[in-house]
């Protein structure tokens, strides 16, 4: 039997109610934070029920595992300076997923830990873990229950470390290796031939050959096959994969150079399944066998054919056959009209995903139509349509109400078409760069009514002011991403407005010339959680605004400091303090000696990412250099000229 819960205090009717009932009623509840804030006990029960959690600050790891025994989910991605030793803090019988992407300070010792005190572990993330190696993925073969593992950028581990994980984990599902260099024909071939369950698979941007994508197609039970950017892959790869085309159902092809018009047929031919076709940046036109393929599936879900030449009646002909799309990618494709997009939506209009950017041709008509005709429609990108107007974006506001993403990146658009798409008020994504013709009224609009806000971007809007800010951020209080770059009207009062937001994550101000260090320090103070930073081109920036973001901005991850004023103080401030900081840029800090770049550098133990300029590399001691780079740190060397 359950125990029952004493509550201190005279009793009430909680006193008489058991854990397992109280469980039960926390399930009813969306607001959990609210329920944990109730009482102590409250908060002991949402702690037995809590199934994920994602830790910001490593030393809370062994603490926060002890009083959430059920969680099922581990997230340490934030956690930069992750170790081995905080790794081994780690134990659970539940634990199933855990995410350790960017934590480069974990290697093969700190993976045996986990795989040995997590036996029920599926699922791992280990992207840009740029130590991830042969040895590494040794210690993951030793969890047998995994089913999905995710190596993006992992580029030292090598057909041998491949090799390990097929061998020891065969019951994998799902197998991520984009930009895994080091892997080649040799390590897909004994993957194909272990990991006989396979669904899913990255290949993208990996040096494989067609003799690769002819081992690939032995694996008979493999449903996604992403292989964007494989250059060495051409139409007979294409011709082998029909062996197991039958029970492909999503395949991505894009930016495959070497496929032509012939290499797709070969791999759409004999397919009834296929839902998901990525062929964007491959195909110069789209030509009428490959088409008369295309519309042979009728349940195809997601199309992208970017970058490719239509003729006047293939938009229409796709629309007339392919009715289920919910989501198609005609950025830069030419022959796009008006005409070709009301004959898409007239007839697909499930569509929850179009993207027409620089379709050129593109009038108000257009929008009119999808806003008739796509009601569902979540993410509309529409950069660079110079020809709409507001009296377009109206009907979008209108008909299109539960929109989520709105692109509107370098087109015509004023104040008044703000308004409009204001009323969409479900927007969490909204991208106004270069739109020169609005001004701090437009983005009142947008913090008036669009709550949900999540991300904005208004890089060079030069009308935008500190009124703006404070306007958007009086309404949008979950803003997590803002770009105000070139914004040259916005000053420390601006700054203060976005202090408010202690959800920021990211901030993009660079070439803010009227912010001083104590918009910097008010801005610091309330947003705790930044993580990436560019104040490049911030003239009034020195030692004092580095010295804020030392004291505050804790979580800093990834920060842009070039042409700031600062001395050789300021920059060992921000190395030697900000123990989360992983990539600096520092390109022309005139103020800093040879000796200030070195004492700085060897202050920090997480920096793994540095920018700088090319004859540093010849001035910095080799040795130094050569320490940072052992320890996983990679510079890259830019001979750029200094222009004010």
């Amino acid at each position: 039997m359950t125990k029952r819960i004493h509550f201190s205090g005279p009793p009430t009717v909680l006193s008489v109610l058991w854990d397992d009932l109280l469980l039960k009623i926390l399930e009813k509840f969306d607001d959990k934070k609210s329920w944990r804030l109730v009482c102590k006990e409250f908060l002991k029960i949402e702690a037995l029920s809590r199934k994920r959690i994602r830790i910001l600050r490593p030393e809370i790891l062994h603490r926060s595992i002890k009083s959430f025994p059920s969680l099922e989910h581990l997230d340490l991605s934030a956690c930069s300076c992750l170790t081995n030793e905080m790794l081994s803090w780690v134990c659970s019988d539940h634990l199933r997923r855990v995410n350790l992407s960017r934590a480069t300070g974990v290697d093969h010792r700190g993976l045996e830990f986990l795989v040995k005190q997590c036996p029920s572990l599926e699922e791992i993330d280990l992207s840009y873990c740029s130590r991830l190696g042969d040895s590494e993925a040794a210690a993951l073969s030793l969890a047998p229950n995994l089913k999905s593992v995710i190596l993006v950028k992992c580029l030292k581990i090598t057909d041998i470390g491949l090799v390990r994980i097929a061998v020891g984990c065969s019951k994998l599902l799902s197998l991520n290796l984009k930009w895994c260099m080091e892997i080649s024909d040799l390590g897909i071939e004994l993957l194909a031939a272990k990991c006989k369950d396979l669904r899913f698979l990255d290949i993208s941007y990996l040096s494989v050959t067609d003799k690769g994508l002819s081992s690939i197609a032995c694996m008979k039970k493999l449903e996604v096959l992403v292989m964007v950017g494989c250059r060495m892959v051409d139409d007979d790869g294409l011709e082998c994969l029909k062996r197991c085309s039958s029970h492909i159902q999503k395949v991505d092809v894009s930016r495959c150079i070497n496929i032509s018009s012939s290499g797709m047929m070969s791999l759409l031919e004999g397919n009834e399944k296929l839902q998901e076709l990525g062929a964007a940046y491959c195909l110069d036109e789209l030509t009428v066998p490959v088409l008369a393929k295309i519309i042979e599936f009728k349940n195809l879900k997601t199309l992208r054919l970017d970058a490719c030449v239509l003729f006047p009646s293939a938009i229409e002909t796709i629309s007339r056959n392919c009715r289920s799309l919910t989501e198609i990618g005609l950025s830069k494709c030419l022959g796009v009209t008006d005409d070709g997009i009301n004959s898409l939506v007239k007839y697909c209009n499930e569509l929850r995903i179009l993207d027409v950017t620089c379709c050129h041709q593109l009038t108000d008509a257009a929008l009119h139509a999808i806003a008739s005709s796509c009601k569902k429609l979540r993410c509309l990108k529409m950069e660079s349509c110079s020809l709409f107007t507001g009296n377009g974006l109206e009907k979008i506001g209108t008909g299109c109400s539960f929109l989520q993403e709105l692109d509107l990146t370098d087109c015509n658009i004023d104040d008044s078409a703000l308004k409009h798409i204001s009323r969409c008020t479900e927007l969490q994504i909204i991208k106004l760069g270069l739109c020169l013709n609005i001004s701090n009224e437009g983005i009142a609009y947008i913090g008036s009514n669009c709550k949900e806000l999540r991300e904005l971007d208004l890089y060079r809007c030069a009308g935008i002011g500190d009124d703006g800010l404070a306007a958007l951020v009086t309404g949008c209080k979950n803003l997590k991403r803002i770009n105000i770059c070139y914004c040259t009207e916005i000053t420390d009062a601006g700054l203060k407005h976005i202090g408010s937001l202690d959800e920021l994550w990211e901030l993009e101000m660079r070439g803010l010339t009227r912010v001083t260090c104590l918009g910097m320090a008010l801005m610091a103070r309330g947003c705790t959680r930044l993580a990436q930073l560019d104040i490049k081109r911030c003239y009034a920036i020195n030692d004092l605004g580095i010295w804020a973001l030392a004291r505050h901005a804790i979580n800093l991850r990834q920060v842009n400091i070039s042409y700031c004023r600062i001395s050789d103080g300021g920059l060992y401030l921000l190395f030697s303090e900000l123990k989360c900081l992983q990539d600096v840029k520092m390109l022309h800090l005139t103020r800093v000696s040879l000796d200030g770049f070195e004492l700085a550098l060897r202050a920090s133990e997480s920096v793994k990412k540095v920018k700088m300029l090319d004859a540093l590399k010849y001035l910095l001691s080799p040795d130094l250099i050569h320490m940072l780079q052992t320890r996983g740190c990679k510079f890259r060397w830019l001979n750029k000229p200094l222009l004010l």
